[in-house]
């Protein structure tokens, strides 16, 4: 009778023994994968600015800013009965910043600067005639390569090139003016860019 009970006692233990020593299995939460979604640890920097960097060929290499270089200025008139000079030198931004040529047709206007008002440029003083640059020989014209930018000098005394006021005008150094700058694009957009033209002392 004692041996009955130690065979089952024994049994018994063995059964214990290979239940411990199957593998426990852990329920780990399911994993949802995300389209597109990468480590951040597998990813450089240099790769990553890759990824979001326009494609080669893409809009961003068309203009899409007007820059207006700082020297631009107005010049002293050389003959009492002429105005002052207007030299303005304008470049195109692409998406990345960096100046291009590019075809288009570019229009210069000039306003009077309001000190201490909330809207500063006031009437427009001066509209000169549009500048064609999608020509090569007069986008090359213009073009100071050293600079990567155009270079326009602009008559200020003009009647003919002040027909905004409905006759002359002289611009003079001892006042401020705001310069307007219109890039219309062959593609039908219009880029635009305004430079403050500072009283000289």
């Amino acid at each position: 009778m004692n041996l009955r009970f130690t065979i089952y006692d024994l049994l018994f233990c063995l059964s214990l023994l290979a239940g411990c020593s199957q593998p426990q299995v852990t329920k780990r939460p399911p994993v949802i994968e995300q389209a597109g979604a990468v480590e951040p640890s597998t990813v450089s920097p240099v790769e990553d600015t890759a990824k979001t960097a326009a494609p080669a060929g893409g809009p961003a290499f068309t203009p899409v800013k007007i820059g207006i270089l700082p020297l631009t200025e107005l010049s002293s008139p050389s003959d009492a009965n002429q105005g002052a000079k207007l030299s303005v030198f304008v470049t195109l931004l692409d998406g990345f910043g960096s100046q291009m040529k590019a075809p288009g047709v570019l229009r210069f206007e000039l306003y009077e600067y309001i000190p201490r008002s909330a809207q500063s440029k006031g009437p427009r003083l001066t509209l000169w005639p549009d500048v064609d640059l999608t020509s090569p020989a007069q986008n090359n014209k213009y073009w100071r390569d050293f600079l990567r930018a155009y270079e326009f000098v602009l008559d200020t005394g003009s009647p003919t090139q002040n027909s905004a006021l409905g006759g002359p005008f002289q611009a003079s150094r001892d006042k401020t003016y705001i310069l307007e700058v219109t890039c219309m694009c062959p593609d039908g957009r219009r880029l635009l860019g305004e430079y403050v033209l500072k009283n000289s002392p």
